[in-house]
């Protein structure tokens, strides 16, 4: 695949992940009498990594994520010069996806108040449950490690094959269902960067938080289950990485 081919297919990945996610918890969670609620919105997030990684993760691996890309490369999978078109590709899928989902979901009578926060991700006072900084942290470092680490085993040469996607989709699933209240979830500095490019204010000054946390969580997946002796010989390739 050419890297025009693989930056594409995240750009398209991470706009359905943006799009299909927080468009879930903006337009449906608390629909009048038939909302879809945290758990609806929880496996919205995970169905659309599930869709694409069984749609392009033969393209470009299906990271649609920052901190994955970063974690794939601690952990020996990605190749680093490869990492600023994966995350350039991901943050423009995010933004372009956060601003189509503003404009709908602006149609609506009265319009759309940014106040409500387009599913931005935050701390303190903009935390669903106001959990400090110190929760927001702890949370999004633990739960972006855990989800590395699935991901480098399910993708594993000696796990079961075609598995994969399943394991990370329902992976992302649980972490949307532990961290709701606390951050709205974010374990994806990209997913975090479109709705705050769109709201503003203090979404775009906590955002430094949802960039930090994730990258160090993934990194440290990475190293972790590298460390457990995986064999890099019998890895996927690069190109494919890691589905």
């Amino acid at each position: 695949m050419t890297n025009v081919q693989r930056g594409l297919a995240e750009l398209v990945g991470t706009f359905w992940l943006v799009f299909g996610g927080c468009g879930s918890a903006v337009l449906a969670a608390a629909f009048p009498e038939v909302g879809i609620g945290l758990l609806g919105v929880s496996f919205a997030f995970g169905l659309t990594v599930l869709t694409m990684a069984y749609s392009i993760g033969h393209i470009s691996g299906c990271h649609l994520n920052p901190a994955v890309t970063f974690g794939l490369w601690a952990g020996g999978r990605f190749a680093g010069k490869d990492i600023p078109l994966y995350v350039v590709a991901q943050v423009i899928g995010a933004v372009i996806a956060a601003w189509l989902l503003y404009c709908i979901a602006s149609g609506a009578p009265g319009g759309y108040d940014l106040a409500g926060g387009l599913a931005a991700n935050g701390f303190g006072e903009h935390s669903p449950g106001k959990f400090n900084l110190q929760s927001a942290l702890a949370i999004e470092v633990v739960l972006t490690f855990m989800f590395v680490v699935i991901i480098m085993g399910s993708t594993d040469s000696r796990a079961p094959a075609g598995f994969a996607p399943i394991a990370i989709g329902l992976a992302l699933t649980l972490i949307h269902l532990i961290s709701i209240p606390v951050t709205n979830t974010s374990v994806n500095p990209a997913r975090s960067t479109g709705p705050a490019l769109i709201v503003g204010g203090w979404a775009i000054s906590q955002l430094w938080l949802f960039w930090v946390a994730p990258i160090v969580g993934g990194v440290l997946g990475g190293i972790f289950y590298k460390a457990l002796g995986a064999d890099a010989s019998k890895r996927p390739p690069v190109e494919g990485a890691p589905l």
